[in-house]
């Protein structure tokens, strides 16, 4: 964590403090690579991919909105595009087409996506304005492609249970977070059924995660919070920062205990930005639990 940027944006009423201070518009897919130790992340709007490195943020620029990413070895990233999935090599910085994704819809890009169990990487599409019933959620995996649940309209929540059979994800103006059974090989099997309602509540779902003991980390988008539901989908706690727009959080650290949150300023009008001037920073937090570590997407 930048000293720098923990004492001058220390939140002290929040939860957490400041990882890094880079003002993303967007902010969205926090990594935590699990060989390099160190956490990436994007501002999809400004077409960027951060980290940082020794306690300074290093930011890399692409010519496509960039939203989301899986670890492949110790220096390359499958990173999802508005057009396709590439192989990135954040050292050299060569990439690489794996497959095309939307490529022939201007109207469309990536969004949330995370790396399954078996080697897979689960990548949702949303509208570039969210239209409705625009995007979808594919599966890659071993080569291919394949489209899993569509009509989707902002494609969010893509997370994995620890023991490799439920894979979870939601369509954000729904208020609803889904679960899948998934067989042997990662596929899903059955219907999607709901395992989080939050429509009574208003609050959005957006980005998660699943902690080793099997806690779903729910972003809440305009609520200022990640929030843990257990198994069950009855709600555990919350993490509170400084920043309305919480988008996707991320188990990391040594010990994988510290929980990462993106934020964004999107949707914020201009009193909004002036009262809440850490939104679009990038958070972290002692979570008091423990993550997964990242699967690897096997190219």
């Amino acid at each position: 964590m930048s000293a720098a940027a923990s004492s001058v944006f220390d939140a002290t009423v929040f939860d957490a403090t400041v990882f890094d201070a880079t003002v993303c518009e967007l902010g969205e897919g926090p990594l935590w690579h699990p060989l390099r130790r160190q956490l990436f992340w994007f501002d999809i709007l400004n077409k960027s991919l951060l980290t940082q490195e020794n306690d300074h943020t290093r930011i890399y620029r692409f010519e496509t909105l960039v939203s989301a990413a899986g670890w492949v070895d110790e220096r390359k990233l499958l990173i999802a595009s508005d057009r396709e999935l590439f192989s990135f090599d954040v050292e050299t910085g060569a990439a690489r087409t794996v497959c095309a994704l939307e490529a022939d819809n201007p109207a469309t890009r990536s969004n949330d996506g995370r790396a399954d169990p078996y080697g897979g990487f689960w990548i949702g599409t949303m509208g570039k304005n969210a239209e409705k019933d625009a995007g979808a959620i594919y599966r890659w995996y071993r080569g291919a492609l394949r489209k899993l649940f569509a009509p989707i309209t902002i494609s969010n929540s893509i997370a994995f249970a620890p023991d490799g059979e439920t894979a979870f994800f939601s369509d954000t103006v729904t208020g609803r977070v889904m679960r899948v059974a998934l067989d042997e090989a990662g596929w899903p099997k059955g219907e999607p059924e709901v395992f989080l309602d939050l429509t009574s509540e208003g609050r959005n779902p957006d980005g998660a995660v699943v902690d080793e003991s099997g806690l779903l980390w729910l972003a809440e988008w305009g609520s200022s919070r990640v929030a843990a539901y257990a198994p069950d989908g009855s709600f555990v706690r919350a993490i509170t920062f400084d920043a309305p727009h919480t988008s996707c959080p991320a188990f990391g650290g040594d010990d994988l205990g510290t929980l990462f949150c993106t934020s964004a300023r999107q949707g914020l009008g201009a009193s909004a930005r002036a009262a809440k001037p850490l939104s679009g920073m990038t958070f972290a937090a002692a979570s008091g639990a423990r993550g997964q570590k990242e699967h690897r997407v096997n190219l």
